[in-house]
C-alpha cells in the first residue's frame, strides 16, 4: 500500500503519518527531510525529485508531506491520499504549540542537517511556519478539495479526515482491513 498524508502546515500530517506507519508496519518517508539540506538550505527541484524517486522505490510507504510540484511522481502509483484537514484554530493552535516544543528543546528537525527551530525564526521572520500556516490554510484548503473532485478519485482513495478522533478511528479501521486482507 502506498499512502500519501497531506495537509496544511501545523495540522498535525506528520504525527499522524508516523502513527499509521508504525500501525502497519510501513516505512515512514519525510519530505521535509528529503527537502531540507544543512543550514536551512532548500534542495533543488532536480535534488528533491531524485531524493523522492529513491525513496519511493519501495512496494509500499506511507509518505509525509505536500510539495505539489512533486506530485506526479508521488501519486504515480498511489493508492490513497490522506487529508489531515483540522479546523483553522486547531491547526493554528497545534502549529504554535510545535513551534515552541521545538524551540524549547532545540531539537533538530532532520538528521545530519542541524537544523532548529528559534524563537526569532518562529514567530519574527518570513520564513516563520506560523506565518506560512495563516497564509497557506485556506488556500491550501481550496486545492485539496478540487484535488479530491478531480478525475483522480477515479484513480487513487483520498480520505479527509476532519479531527484527531477520526484519524484515530481511521488507523484502527485500517490497520483491521489490512490484518484481514493478510489473513484472506
Amino acid at each position: 500500500m502506498k499512502i500519501n498524508v497531506i495537509g496544511t502546515s501545523g495540522s498535525g500530517k506528520s504525527t499522524f503519518a508516523r502513527a499509521l506507519a508504525q500501525e502497519l508496519s510501513l516505512p515512514y518517508i519525510e519530505m521535509d527531510a528529503l527537502f531540507w539540506k544543512a543550514h536551512w538550505t532548500q534542495s533543488t527541484d532536480a535534488e528533491f525529485l531524485e531524493k523522492l524517486e529513491r525513496a519511493l522505490v519501495e512496494p509500499s510507504w506511507v509518505l509525509d508531506g505536500n510539495y505539489k510540484r512533486s506530485t506526479p511522481v508521488k501519486w504515480r502509483s498511489i493508492d490513497m491520499v490522506i487529508w489531515i484537514d483540522y479546523s483553522f484554530p486547531r491547526t493554528l493552535y497545534q502549529a504554535v504549540k510545535r513551534a515552541l516544543a521545538r524551540i524549547w528543546t532545540k531539537k533538530e528537525l532532520w538528521a545530519g542537517t542541524g537544523n532548529r527551530e528559534t524563537f526569532r525564526q518562529s514567530f519574527f521572520s518570513r520564513e516563520s511556519i506560523i506565518l506560512w500556516t495563516l497564509k497557506t490554510y485556506y488556500k491550501n484548503r481550496q486545492s485539496y478539495q478540487a484535488m479530491m473532485a478531480s478525475p483522480l478519485k477515479n484513480r487513487i482513495r483520498f480520505v479527509r479526515l476532519r479531527s484527531p478522533r477520526e484519524a484515530e478511528k481511521f488507523i484502527a479501521t485500517l490497520n483491521r482491513q489490512t490484518l484481514e486482507t493478510k489473513k484472506a
